[in-house]
């Protein structure tokens, strides 16, 4: 997988959180609707090894709702 990429697609979502700070989705959500960029968002792995990266960065959270895992800003995390 191209380190690049995945770092690209993992500030496009940081940046995501940044400007909606309630949002919270699905890792297909997440690659739809947050990344924006067709050319970043070609493959569902990139987009779940970015958000893998944030959360081992302690960047974001991932919590289980039911049967999902939903992404989302670190509740502890005080940034507008």
């Amino acid at each position: 997988m191209n380190d690049d990429i995945v770092r690209a697609v993992a500030q496009r979502i940081a940046r995501y959180l940044q400007d909606n700070p309630d949002a919270a989705d699905t890792v297909e959500g997440v690659h739809h609707v947050w990344i924006g960029d067709p050319a970043l968002a070609s493959s569902l792995d990139i987009t779940q090894a970015a958000l893998e990266w944030l959360l081992a960065s302690g960047r974001i959270a991932c919590v289980r709702v039911a049967h999902r895992q939903l992404w989302r800003r670190r509740a502890d995390d005080a940034r507008p």
